[in-house]
């Protein structure tokens, strides 16, 4: 793996970390969970909130994505902002940023209120996630410890989509759907609360904040989702949607030159030359995708086509939280001995196999015969991933490049979301025209005056012939879901290379120039979180122009 710098002489060693490691971990996972659960806790409330404040049904995809890509787009600033301003008070103010957005979308009376809330939920977010898991970094020493906190961090990062179904269906089925926002707020004001009581402030290393480029990344990838959006709603040829995919390029050309020139970068390129952290964020990007979109669709078929109500369609999904437990736990015990490769490459075709089986669906398929098998089936395949690729990703980085990496990881989890959810949406949108044209004479013949008079009002059709509609576009998305996950698989075969030295700091043992807190055998020395220095304080394993100083990352211009 890419090699890291530390500061040279000091060491952590266990008995100076902070006590209640296990109420730490707590914390943490209770801030995680919060921050993914809000990315699905909507989905269940979307057709009440489409009553309620007016969406149209091609914009109601707004309310995930505007979340996930202020979310996805600012993680990386976030985690430089840990980085220099001290991770426990960034992941603070992350968490009360949220809580506040949380409150507004509450109280929203107009369709716009809900979306501004939502972006600004998603900029807490984006400041609180990658900080809490850059904080494991540096609470837990590497090794075991450290892997089980991954894996508990994992699962909640993973389980949490389907947790979030859950808890959305209960609030809206019992309560009203602003309850799936206003939940988070005495959740949030606890976790703000016992933070400084478990959670020690880590080192502050100065630095600059790269607003620029944290900008111009979340503003072209806000225009290419807008784009792939527009594109299902008005075809490909529109002028919009050729001048969304045109400025998003150019947007994204301009963040990658602007972070190639940078002294301090919110993403150090130098990471992406490792091919294994490169083919794990690849791996995180079309997973991620595959994710949102399942979820997505299959909450819309459950309700509007099998007919369930919010709180039975949020129990359909606990299941696949179990089994993503069950797959994180599972991997989390056994990458010490068979390494991360071989449930980066299963859970991938695992994935693939359930998305696969879920094309099938129709309007003819129920819950037992036809989604719970391929659901569970993804489950076990994304709870393996999800471990795997969070150690890949983050191991052998630097300290003060922890919040940058861990940043990385999860942008490209939740930009892989949007993006992803918005090429399925496109699909569907195309699929579901033609079987739009498809029902319309079957519609004309045999429907009632009534049922003709509401299609003239809403330009929709009822059922049952709107419930072939929207089936025909779930299982046409579910093509392109299935066609994700076998990317990441063959990325996971081909790309992703574990080493000796790998699987000896998976175990915790102590090989030249890798350690867990103290000395290493061939004396380095360890600052705690896994990274080592020699006497002029860099890493064996330090690329060599990443040496030059607190400033520099080898992309000097």
């Amino acid at each position: 793996m890419t090699g890291s710098h530390a500061t040279p002489g000091k060491t952590v060693r266990p008995d100076q970390r902070g006590r209640g490691s296990g109420l730490a971990l707590l914390v943490i996972a209770s801030c995680q969970l919060m921050v993914v659960l809000d990315i699905t806790i909507v989905n269940i409330a979307l057709p009440h909130m489409q009553k309620s404040l007016g969406f149209s049904t091609e914009n109601l995809s707004w309310v995930v994505n505007a979340y996930t890509l202020t979310f996805g787009g600012l993680l990386l600033l976030g985690g430089r902002l840990g980085d220099i301003l001290g991770r426990r008070r960034v992941f603070i103010f992350g968490v009360l940023l949220f809580v506040l957005a949380s409150l507004l979308g509450g109280l929203s009376q107009e369709s716009w209120q809900l979306l501004a809330a939502r972006a600004l939920q998603g900029v807490g977010g984006a400041i609180a996630s990658p900080t809490a898991l850059s904080l494991i970094t540096t609470t837990f020493r590497e090794g075991p410890e450290r892997n089980r906190a991954f894996g508990v961090f994992a699962a909640v990062s993973a389980g949490g989509s389907a947790i979030g179904l859950l808890a959305g269906g209960m609030l809206v089925e019992w309560l009203d759907w602003r309850w799936v926002l206003f939940v988070n707020v005495p959740i949030g004001l606890l976790i703000a609360f016992a933070t400084p009581r478990y959670i020690r402030e880590s080192e502050r290393h100065p630095g600059h904040f790269d607003v620029v480029g944290a900008l111009t990344s979340t503003a072209g990838m806000v225009l290419l989702v807008y784009g792939f959006i527009r594109a299902s709603e008005d075809g490909w040829s529109d002028p919009l949607t050729l001048g969304s995919f045109a400025a998003a390029i150019v947007l994204l050309a301009l963040f990658i030159f602007i972070e190639s020139r940078s002294r301090q970068p919110i993403t150090p390129l130098w990471m992406f030359r490792d091919r294994n952290r490169a083919g794990t964020y690849a791996m995180m990007l079309s997973l991620a995708a595959a994710m949102f979109g399942m979820f997505f669709f299959l909450t819309l078929f459950v309700q509007n086509v099998l007919g369930f109500s919010p709180l039975r369609a949020g129990l359909a999904f606990l299941p696949v939280s179990v089994i993503i437990a069950v797959g994180a736990g599972f991997a989390s015990q056994m990458l010490p001995r068979w390494g991360p490769k071989p449930f980066m490459v299963t859970g991938a075709l695992l994935a693939a196999i359930g998305l696969g089986w879920l094309t099938l669906t129709d309007v003819h398929s129920t819950y037992l015969g036809s989604i719970l098998g391929p659901m569970l089936v993804f489950g076990l395949g994304m709870g393996m991933q999800f471990v795997s690729l969070t150690l890949m990703a983050v191991s052998g980085v630097a300290p003060k490049e922890a919040g940058a990496a861990s940043g990385v990881l999860n942008a490209t989890q939740q930009v892989g979301g949007s993006l992803g959810l918005s090429i399925l949406v496109t699909m569907f949108g195309t699929a579901s025209r033609h079987e739009f044209t498809d029902q319309l004479p079957r519609f004309m013949e045999q429907a009632t005056p009534a049922q003709k008079l509401q299609f003239g009002r809403t330009q929709e059709l009822p059922p049952p012939w709107g419930n072939e509609v929207l089936a025909a576009g779930v299982s046409s998305a579910f093509v392109v879901a299935a066609c994700f996950a076998v990317f990441a698989a063959l990325v996971a075969l081909l790309v992703i290379q574990v080493r000796a030295s790998d699987l000896a700091r998976l175990q915790g043992g102590a090989t030249p120039g890798v350690t867990v807190a103290g000395e290493t055998s061939d004396g380095t020395v360890s600052d705690g979180t896994g990274e080592t220095s020699d006497a002029s304080g860099t890493s064996p394993d330090t690329p060599p122009d990443t040496a030059k100083g607190p400033h520099s990352h080898g992309l000097d211009p």
